[in-house]
């Protein structure tokens, strides 16, 4: 166990948990009991039920989230279930209200059944303002969030997928202004074909960069591939332009942007040089699919990690409590492509033109100023889509 484990270790151990809940009014009086509780909270019981839409403005719902799991692609550990999932769905809570003043409940589910993830989720659905799906493995993850979209009322996010696109797609906005690349004419390889990369490869085909070849554990996924995923499928119709087949280090070469969403060790110095003036972002944590020092021997351009002790931080923190944020302040019934295209750009417009360099494309993950930038352009997104109910 290195260092920085043991430590979570022990913090954890001393706190029993990271996130408490408060009162909003202090029960000290008998009139204190009597409004909060019964008999006066009978009439604001009676209001929602007269108006369904009142249970946003006299509850807390108007600024709670569910974050919720069935523990099946727990960050870089897999399917540890969803008790062992606990821990990453607490400190996702906690990020929550620290970057984005947002209340959260982790919610862990006991359950594989895509049938019986929904039902739970939309039986409870009416809890809360917006619901945050983490850490659901592929491709059950698709379904889950397609068909909990139809039969919610809120808006519903599956930060694994469109958090990590979102992001991305910041960085590489300000990546590509860094080496002068055009967009339209990017050559993007993504490695790792499950939720996340998936995700990043529809919103930077749908923000326009330019195109997209994905690859797997076989190597490039191509049209007319055999024993593909309903999601890779549907992909494969749309990247890999010039239905190349091969390895990883076949689709690097020439390509302009690398972005891993995989695994440890699968790139080297010598592919990256391979590369146009490559930027390289290796995300994979916690050891990337190259090293930030390695792929600069490769001559990449621009590095950037899911880490911390490396310039360029890509890290989903910077997107979900602003997007939530944005979506619960106007109500939005929805986190539309519209809403993610904006939220990435306000990320990326962060940082003036002016101040951009190769090690500084993307803000701190502790700037908490991003999150109220990413929810006024997530809630101006809403108004204009005509989404939003306030």
């Amino acid at each position: 166990m290195d260092e920085i484990s043991q430590k979570s270790l022990d913090l954890h151990y001393a706190l029993h948990g990271k996130i408490e809940v408060i009162a909003r009014k202090r029960v000290e009086t008998r009139e204190d009991l009597s409004l909060l509780y019964t008999p006066g909270v009978a009439q604001p019981c009676r209001e929602i039920q007269a108006d369904y839409e009142k249970s946003f403005a006299l509850t807390r719902r108007s600024n709670l989230v569910a974050v919720i799991t069935d523990g099946s692609a727990v960050l870089g550990l897999g399917d540890i279930g969803p008790a062992a999932g606990m821990p990453v769905m607490e400190g996702k809570c906690a990020l929550f209200k620290e970057f984005g003043d947002v209340d959260a409940i982790p919610l862990c589910v006991d359950t594989k059944d895509v049938d019986k993830l929904v039902e739970t989720i939309a039986l409870i659905s009416k809890s809360f303002g917006g619901i945050n799906l983490e850490d659901i493995a592929a491709p059950r993850c698709f379904e889950v969030e397609r068909r909990l979209k139809e039969v919610c009322d809120i808006p519903v996010f599956h930060d694994d997928q469109h958090g990590t696109a979102i992001v991305v797609a910041a960085a590489l906005l300000n990546a590509v202004k860094v080496t002068g690349k055009e967009m339209g004419r990017v050559k993007i390889v993504i490695n790792g074909a499950g939720a996340a990369g998936i995700a990043i490869a529809k919103l930077l085909l749908s923000m326009g960069f330019g195109t997209v070849t994905l690859c797997d554990i076989h190597g490039i996924i191509c049209e007319g591939d055999e024993g593909l995923t309903s999601g890779q499928e549907e992909m494969s119709h749309v990247t890999n332009p010039d239905h190349l087949h091969g390895t990883l280090a076949d689709a690097l070469k020439g390509a302009d942007a690398f972005i891993g969403v995989s695994r440890p060790g699968l790139v080297t110095a010598e592919m990256v040089s391979t590369m146009n003036q490559g930027i390289v972002f290796p995300m994979a944590n916690p050891v990337p699919e190259i090293m930030p020092d390695e792929a600069r021997k490769g001559g990449a351009a621009v590095i950037g990690t899911g880490r911390s002790d490396f310039p360029n931080q890509i890290n989903n923190v910077l997107v979900f409590p602003g997007v939530f944020k944005g979506a619960l302040m106007v109500r939005a019934t929805d986190i539309t492509e519209g809403m993610k295209i904006r939220a990435a750009k306000a990320i990326a417009a962060l940082i003036p033109d002016d101040r951009l360099t190769p090690d500084y494309i993307i803000p701190s993950v502790l700037d908490k100023s991003v999150a109220e930038a990413v929810a006024k352009a997530v809630a101006d997104e809403a108004r204009e889509q005509g989404i939003a109910r306030i």
